[in-house]
């Protein structure tokens, strides 16, 4: 007999399903259309919950399953899942993020070479009834330069490709390493060089605060003239009102936009320029996306029930109480400081040193370190990273990950060391928990401090003189931006000086590009802990 009952509640490709269809272990029940009322009733006779994005797996649904071990999600995004709940209960949600790889890469290309050659406009006015050569003169892509913004999976697919047609290709990716970049043929570059040489840029990272308006008015300033651009990614990776604005004045020559900041995107002004192709969000849309999807999360459903290694799982599965208890403080430490530490470079990681010092050092590590790669890894690459293939990421990345444990420290009985190494630079960052006050940052770089990881911290290195205080509190004050505490410290008088202020809310973008315009301030950093 069958040992484990899986619920399918959503239209999912059987195809993709065969994993469980055909194991022994597993009897699949799919009943799609399920009221909430009947998926609550009957979903505490199942071991594994199969979705797509139509059924919503709330928080009383979850508290019903009470033989449930697994959520799986048949495609990338989860919002229809309440990961929290799911957590709380111990139940593993897993999602499908690599099944689309390729279908958006060929998305991507297509929608490159119909801005090209302006086929969408050509085929309306054929259809329409005419025959117009003359209007419709593009351009070639052979010898062309291409920049990619983000070099994942979906990048590098789109690399491959570019290089087939004899483009030149630039890559940014905060992980990318020169190793990689010299075997896949393109060359490693930053977002400025990208932005000042490229013919044709196209965007494939997340979405993250990093990366909203990655493209905006004084990155188009810098464009060729003539430049074309895609996103096929993320609605908000490009401004929108400042890609009009060049679309008007000629700077951008054309667009090609599979994905708006608002969807739908029901009276945007984009849609109504001539040379800017549009789909609506259709690069995951191929029939065999669908069943990679569908191959994937079953695949992964399958080794969790059948206590095998898994990877895509979107929480964190649970630890034994006594375990958690004990590791909570420095679990959200860890995280925050894998934050911050990605946060003070540029630079591609190539290795992160961890110490663990004092009493840490006595218990499981593993946990902390998971938690710390998942902040550090999000930092950049947004609600991809999730806790459980953080260390998965990080080998893809050839990122190495080197602990250390030492049982005494100095100055405080536990501390959590972090050095993050790159291409050019180490940065460092540390933290403990103190009983009364609880986790907080002690070190930024070679500086100490006292602060509670969390809020929007504004990061200043510059000369210790007079008045550094005044000038960038006086801009806060005049953008009406709170203070709430503040740190300084210097190294010797007249000498480098750091100033971490930790604010209400981020500031508006003219306000920090004015404080890091201030005279000696040599760094600026400002990050959401």
């Amino acid at each position: 007999m069958p040992k484990y009952r899986v619920l399918v509640s959503d239209p999912i490709s059987e195809q993709g399903l065969g994993a469980l269809l055909t194991s022994p272990d597993v009897d699949v029940d799919i009943q799609t259309d399920l009221a909430p009322d009947e998926l609550k009733e009957i979903i505490g006779d199942y071991d594994a919950l199969l979705v797509r994005s139509q059924t919503k797996v709330t928080a009383e649904i979850i508290a019903a399953g009470k033989n449930l071990r697994v959520i799986g999600r048949a495609g990338v995004g989860v919002d229809n899942i309440d990961t929290a709940a799911a957590t709380r209960y111990g139940v593993v949600v897993i999602n499908a993020p690599d099944g689309n790889t390729i279908s958006t890469c060929e998305h991507t290309f297509a929608m490159l070479m119909a801005m090209a050659r302006k086929i969408p406009q050509a085929h309306g006015k054929l259809k329409a009834g005419t025959w117009d050569r003359k209007s419709f003169v593009g351009v070639e892509l052979n010898g062309k330069t291409l920049g990619i913004l983000g070099f994942g999976r979906i990048g590098a697919e789109v690399a491959k490709r570019a290089l087939a047609f004899n483009m030149r290709v630039l890559a940014f990716d905060p992980f990318l390493t020169r190793e990689r970049a010299e075997a896949l043929g393109v060359k490693m570059s930053t977002v400025d060089e990208i932005v000042e040489n490229a013919d044709f840029i196209t965007v494939h990272t997340p979405l993250t605060k990093e990366t909203k308006h990655l493209l905006s008015r004084d990155q188009f300033a810098r464009m060729k003239d003539g430049v074309r651009l895609l996103n096929c990614a993320r609605g908000g990776i490009i401004d929108e009102k400042a890609l009009a604005e060049a679309l008007e004045s000629g700077k951008v020559a054309a667009a090609a936009l599979d994905v708006f900041e608002e969807e739908p995107p029901l009276g945007n002004p984009l849609l109504d320029y001539d040379q800017v192709v549009t789909t609506p969000h259709l690069g995951a849309s191929t029939e065999e996306a669908q069943i990679n999807v569908a191959i994937d999360v079953a695949a992964e459903l399958l080794n969790i029930l059948q206590d095998k290694p898994f990877k895509n799982a979107v929480n964190l599965p649970s630890l034994p109480g006594d375990v958690r208890q004990a590791l909570e403080p420095y679990l959200t430490l860890a995280e925050k400081l894998g934050t911050l530490v990605s946060s003070l470079t540029d630079d591609s990681v190539r290795r992160i040193e961890v110490t663990y010092a004092g009493k840490l050092a006595d218990g499981q590590t593993e946990p902390m370190t998971r938690y710390l790669l998942k902040g550090l890894l999000s930092y950049h690459q947004g609600e991809t990273v999730n806790y459980v293939n953080a260390p998965f990421l990080a080998e893809q990345h050839r990122i190495a990950v080197e602990e250390t444990k030492t049982t005494r420290h100095h100055v405080y009985n536990n501390l959590l060391h972090v050095r993050l190494v790159t291409e050019g630079e180490a940065v460092t960052v540390a933290g403990t928990f103190i009983d009364g006050l609880g986790p907080r940052i002690v070190q930024i770089g070679d500086f100490t401090v006292d602060l509670a990881p969390q809020g929007v911290l504004l990061m200043t290195e510059h000369r210790d003189k007079p008045g550094m205080i005044g000038q960038v509190g006086t801009m806060l004050g005049m953008a009406e931006i709170n203070i709430a505490s503040m740190q300084v410290g210097r190294r010797e008088e007249g000498g480098r000086a750091l100033m971490v202020l930790q604010v209400d809310k981020t500031p508006e973008e003219e306000t920090l590009r004015a404080i890091e315009k201030i005279a000696d301030i040599t760094k600026f950093r400002d990050v959401v802990l």
